[in-house]
């Protein structure tokens, strides 16, 4: 069963995008580069700002430009504003 979910898990992440506003730690775990921990980091830094832009998450510890350009098109992110994020 586990096998199955992590097929479908990376069949999505191949053929859909990633919103980093909104994905769940094993969507994010789907992207290259991105285990457990850093996973974790993008959804406790997204708990106070909202990512206007794909490359805020170099902004989160342990996420360089260079793991975000591996993933480039496998990313996106929702508009902000629907009062979940502290202002910045």
């Amino acid at each position: 069963m586990k096998i199955i979910l992590a097929m479908i898990l990376s069949m999505s992440i191949v053929f859909g995008t990633v919103d980093i506003n909104k994905a769940s730690a094993k969507e994010l775990q789907g992207l290259k580069g991105i285990g457990v921990k850093k996973a974790s980091a993008i959804i406790i830094y997204r708990k106070d700002n909202c990512f206007k832009n794909i490359y805020e998450l170099s902004n989160v510890k342990g996420i360089s430009t260079k793991t975000i350009n591996k993933n480039i098109d496998n990313l996106e992110v929702s508009k902000c504003g629907n009062g979940n994020f502290k202002s910045q």
